[in-house]
């Protein structure tokens, strides 16, 4: 063998293992970008990806809401499910089941889909829509949204009677058949 092709010999050699650590390393980059790209992945955002499927959702204080995902918000969701629409703030989300594994980042929205959940509730109360709440104490109420101030409801009962209720205080707004 001439001191040449042992050259050549050598150099492919510490070629293949430059490949080989460049591999390695490049699969590691990649696996730590698609980590990083993840953490900035919103449960609203994967819950976009999965609007017209069905989903169930576990719920805080009321237990599970399935059916079809209809709408997604910036913070809530429209689940209709047996004949029955259920607004949910997503804080209240305890598990999703159903979801797709896709998600649709925030910028790709139509501006009707980054509305909050008072936009949700402004609909309700135009629509005159006998509601029950569910409260995170467990409280539920029977009522119809009238007015939709910054951070509450002004609801009325079925005796007359009025009722403010705070954003932060309701885990779904269920819709009722008059």
């Amino acid at each position: 063998m001439s001191w040449e092709h042992e050259l050549f010999t050598m150099f492919d050699d510490l070629e293949s293992q430059a490949a080989a650590l460049w591999e390695a390393d490049r699969e590691a980059e990649l696996a730590d970008r698609a980590r990083s790209e993840y953490a900035t992945v919103t449960l609203a955002s994967r819950l976009m990806a999965s609007v017209g499927a069905p989903v169930s959702l576990e719920l805080t204080g009321v237990g599970q809401v399935a059916g079809r995902l209809a709408r997604v918000g910036e913070s809530w969701c429209l689940v209709c499910a047996a004949g029955q629409d259920w607004i949910v703030p997503l804080r209240h989300a305890l598990l999703v089941h159903g979801a797709s594994e896709r998600s649709v980042p925030e910028v790709a929205w139509s501006p009707m889909h980054q509305l909050g959940l008072a936009s949700a509730m402004r609909r309700l109360a135009d629509a005159g829509t006998r509601c029950l709440l569910h409260l995170v104490d467990g409280g539920r109420h029977e009522a119809y949204v009238e007015r939709v101030g910054a951070d509450f409801l002004e609801c009325r009962t079925a005796a007359d009677a009025r009722m403010l209720v705070r954003f932060d205080t309701i885990v779904a707004v269920q819709s009722r058949d008059d």
